[in-house]
């Protein structure tokens, strides 16, 4: 095969993107990549979170700058200057995380910033609706203009994003994960849209980790890893074995995991729990999970977005109720207990995102780093400072924080350091049981690696932890277990033993393991 990273300038593409780089403070993102948008077609860009396929497509849509190379449509030099003049020229993109505004209605989403008006500045409401409608009836969707995307499930504000996309009546839609919040039936409609799409000369960049669903709609396939294109192909040519082969690439260590004679008792038990969408109270995003951790044991929860291990890690430590079922810590029911009781007892969250749960920005390192345990230093109503600085310096010791002083800004810290200050936080509670949701996400390779060191020597001292993740290689190495959900269910669990980057890719977008062998996979 030739150069995977070098693409025949024939005139079948109508976007390109030549010797692409981009650079984030020293840091490669993109390294001289080169893509085309097949006229026409549907062209999926395959790649693990961290690939830098995001990074790509905002260059594309105009949202950011490339650092070096070039873009061309049609086959003539492209400058854009901003995402809506990328728009103007016909390119746009559904983003992965939803852009809408939840307290504007449909309608008011689709036209904003572009309203249709009449007698020159009055805005046409009549035309906008018909248009919307006309939309909905093309993607079977039950959906009035009127209605408030706040009022919507996460999978109707997903139609609504795409239904704004194709009323612009783009030619080149790039598509960031569309199907991560829709169900079978609204995937299938969707690929029938995308179908007529491509047939009235619409091109379409297609970004998904469901990898099965994403060969079936495409034309073309290209693998991107570590920022670099590391192959390409006709997408007939290709199968399920040949993408994870080219997606996984190498690994990296990240720990050992203490081994199975460490194990003491079960510490946490999950029976039979159920957790609503607090977006769609009618429907369960954790439904009928069962799982028992044991002291020393480190348990991987990996599933893809709406998987619902988020959902099921808040409720474990007391953020949203059950809605059946019950969670045993040591024995103990904890139905009905707040999260600071549930914390007492030996049970702490650290939070997916660390800027807005995690950290109190206007607090020093010192400050945040006590925040949860300040109830272990008080004394006659007052907090001890001397115990309280103690504690702190045992947590900066512990956790390795590389800072100036406990009494630096946590703003100064880098985006690693940050996070262990988080985890050491809810550390210095003295828990029985751990739980991290995206520990890593966020941080560079050599932050990741230590903290996932630190995970691993916590477990040797009889810890329990469970952490999520979307990263497939953070499955690897440090888990004794990996379980795998999908739509709120296990789909698969895996011993240490038995867990391959195959297998957990392959179980993640099923309930059961697909009929594609990927044995033999180099």
């Amino acid at each position: 095969m030739d150069d995977a990273n070098v693409e025949m300038a024939d005139g079948k593409f109508i976007l390109e993107a030549r010797d692409i780089e981009k650079r984030y403070d020293g840091t490669y993102a993109l390294k001289g990549v080169n893509f085309g948008v097949a006229r026409g077609k549907v062209t999926t860009l395959f790649g693990e979170n961290g690939a830098g396929k995001s990074t790509l497509m905002k260059i594309l849509a105009g949202i950011q700058k490339p650092t070096a190379g070039s873009l061309l449509m049609d086959g003539q030099p492209l400058e854009l200057e901003s995402a809506a003049h990328a728009r103007d020229l016909g390119i746009c993109i559904i983003h992965q995380e939803l852009s809408l505004c939840p307290n504007l209605s449909v309608r008011d989403n689709l036209f904003m910033g572009r309203e249709a008006v009449r007698f020159g500045n009055l805005v046409d409401y009549g035309a906008e609706s018909r248009v919307v409608r006309a939309l909905m009836e093309r993607l079977q969707e039950e959906i009035s203009p009127d209605t408030l995307v706040g009022d919507l499930r996460v999978g109707q504000q997903q139609i609504v994003e795409i239904a704004r996309a194709l009323s612009l009546d783009a030619r080149v839609l790039i598509m960031d994960e569309p199907t991560s919040a829709l169900s079978a039936s609204e995937v299938e409609v969707l690929f029938g849209v995308i179908e007529d799409l491509t047939a009235a000369g619409v091109s379409i960049v297609y970004i998904s980790h469901h990898l099965e669903e994403a060969l079936q709609v495409s034309d073309r396939v290209v693998v991107l890893r570590d920022g670099e294109i590391v192959d390409r192909a006709d997408a007939a040519d290709v199968d399920l074995a040949w993408v994870v082969s080219r997606m996984v690439g190498r690994s990296f260590d990240l720990g050992e995991p203490p081994a199975y004679e460490d194990f003491a008792e079960t510490v946490l038990s999950i029976e039979d729990v159920g957790v609503l969408d607090t977006a769609s109270p009618e429907r369960l995003c954790v439904d009928g999970l069962t799982l028992k951790v044991r002291a020393g044991e480190i348990v991987c929860l990996y599933g893809l977005m709406g998987a619902g291990r988020t959902e099921l890690l808040e409720a474990l430590a007391g953020r949203t109720p059950l809605a059946r079922g019950r969670v045993l810590l040591s024995g103990q029911d904890l139905r009905g207990l707040p999260i600071d009781e549930r914390i007492e007892l030996g049970l702490a969250l650290v939070p997916e995102d660390r800027q807005r749960d995690g950290l109190v920005q206007s607090l020093s390192v010192g400050q945040n780093l006590s925040l949860s345990s300040l109830s272990s230093c008080v004394k006659r109503l007052l907090i001890n400072k001397q115990a309280e600085r103690q504690r702190i310096a045992r947590g900066i010791r512990d956790i390795r924080v590389k800072t100036a002083g406990p009494g630096a800004p946590i703003g100064s810290l880098s985006g690693g350091n940050q996070q262990k200050v988080v985890i050491g936080k809810m550390l210095l509670t003295d828990p029985k049981v751990l739980l991290l949701d995206e520990p890593s996400r966020g941080i560079d390779i050599g932050a990741k690696t230590e903290i996932f060191h630190l995970l691993a020597e916590l477990a040797k001292q009889g810890l329990a932890v469970v952490y999520s993740t979307s990263e497939v290689l953070e499955c690897l190495g440090v888990a004794n277990r990996v379980v795998v959900m999908s739509k709120g269910k296990i789909a698969a669990e895996f011993d240490a033993a038995d867990a391959t980057k195959e297998r957990i890719m392959a179980a993640s977008g099923e309930k059961e393991m697909p009929p594609v062998s990927v044995e033999g996979v180099q």
